[in-house]
């Protein structure tokens, strides 16, 4: 159901997750990780985020995993970027200068294949899955980025008014999947203005390190 999901959103162009400008909480928070230049930054499903030519026109060097081909091939045409293209076993490659995209399962992304990260930036990942498959992801994802540090964006709100994604993650599910892993600091807990969809909800910040 998830893949057929996600990759529907993005042929219906339905793709409201989409941000039209560099996250905000982003440009606040991500000094908290205190990363020289260079640095690279892992994006886990990451669609055609704007987020990624901030990372890039800010110096830094930009790992991602996404499902849906699509996505990738309109961020590429965004950037101004020509990828190259090629088959890393199950999974399709596009990189260019400082860019590297993993297009597929990110269940089939091992370490080797990634590489070295400074950094994890999960702002629609941990947010987009279901209950039964979070885990699992956070699990995968610390072993395939050697525990790298986090900064971590999720969303709490009441789940029986709101049917995700994104999904509810409470202080206590976020703990559940980095506490033994990771130092866990809430860097920001606050109301969103206007809501989601329509619902309270608040948005949170954190820092694993």
């Amino acid at each position: 159901m998830e893949r057929d999901f996600w990759l529907s959103k993005w042929k219906e162009n339905s793709i409201a997750f989409h941000e039209s400008e560099t996250n905000p909480l982003l440009l606040k928070y991500f000094k908290e990780l205190s990363l020289a230049k260079e640095s690279r930054i892992f994006i886990p499903l990451c669609g055609k985020t704007l987020d990624i030519s901030w990372f890039l026109s800010n110096g830094y060097r930009v790992a991602g995993a996404e499902l849906a081909e699509m996505a990738i091939q309109q961020l590429f045409q965004e950037l101004g970027a020509e990828p190259k293209i090629s088959q890393v076993g199950k999974l399709i490659l596009y990189s260019t200068e400082g860019l590297d995209i993993f297009v597929g399962d990110i269940f089939d992304l091992s370490k080797e294949v990634l590489g070295p990260v400074d950094a994890i930036y999960d702002r629609a990942a941990l947010v987009a899955l279901p209950q039964e498959t979070r885990l699992r992801y956070s699990a995968h994802l610390t072993q395939i980025t050697n525990k790298a540090p986090q900064l971590l964006i999720t969303y709490e709100y009441d789940q029986t008014k709101l049917a995700g994604p994104p999904f509810s993650i409470s202080t206590e599910e976020v703990k559940l999947h980095y506490k033994n892993t990771y130092t866990l600091e809430n860097l920001l807990s606050q109301e969103m203005v206007g809501g989601l969809k329509g619902h309270s909800a608040k948005e949170n910040v954190w820092k694993l390190y």
